[in-house]
């Protein structure tokens, strides 16, 4: 049985999406094994432990580049006291440390509500949507030390109407999220790839 990690800071959509592939099959031989939070008032948080889950409030203490190792340093030392094999960022608002990346090798997702390397960063479909792209979508990659940036696993595309804002295209996307990120996490779990270069190759 696969355990997973989900750290959150928000309301935790795709988190929900993930613990339904789970429970409706689409996620094989996996459960969740830990949701953390590094906001305790998250919304993630409550809905977690109303299905059951075990869910942690690890919020960082004081501020500067020790304060954030020393916050990852725990989150590390949870995820591992979890028995965690694939930790996924649902929503989680922090740049982890290259300390955090090396202690979980190609072994953390994270869900981008763009289709990378286009619009990295905040708020990404609102510069798609100002961007006025007729083509927008998400990603779900491998993490590494930069932002956005590790190996594509899965990509959806959301096309751009002419009578979208930039609030009817974030909620489009966010449905695609809701299918990519467990199609994403099955095929990581299934061990059926390979990667070569920036290229995520199934087997």
């Amino acid at each position: 049985m696969h355990r997973l990690g989900i750290l959150l800071s928000g309301r935790g959509s795709n988190f929900l999406a993930i613990h339904r592939a789970i429970a409706d099959g689409r996620i094989h031989d996996a459960e969740i094994a830990v949701v953390i939070s590094n906001k305790p008032e998250a919304g993630g948080l409550e809905s977690a432990r109303s299905l059951g889950l075990t869910a942690v409030a690890i919020p960082q203490q004081g501020k500067g580049p020790a304060a954030r190792e020393a916050h990852d340093a725990a989150m590390i030392a949870a995820l591992t006291d979890y028995g965690v094999e694939l930790v996924c960022l649902a929503g989680y608002m922090r740049i982890i440390t290259p300390a955090f990346v090396e202690a979980f090798p190609n072994r953390i997702l994270n869900i981008h509500p763009s289709l990378l390397p286009a619009f990295p960063g905040l708020d990404a479909q609102h510069q798609a949507f100002d961007y006025g792209v007729k083509v927008a979508g998400c990603t779900v990659h491998f993490v590494d030390e930069a932002v956005d940036h590790g190996v594509i696993v899965l990509q959806k595309t959301v096309p751009v109407f002419d009578e979208d804002t930039a609030e009817t295209l974030a909620a489009r996307i966010l449905e695609q999220e809701h299918l990519a990120y467990p199609e994403a996490i099955s095929r990581v779990l299934s061990g059926r790839y390979q990667t070569i270069g920036r290229r995520y190759l199934p087997r």
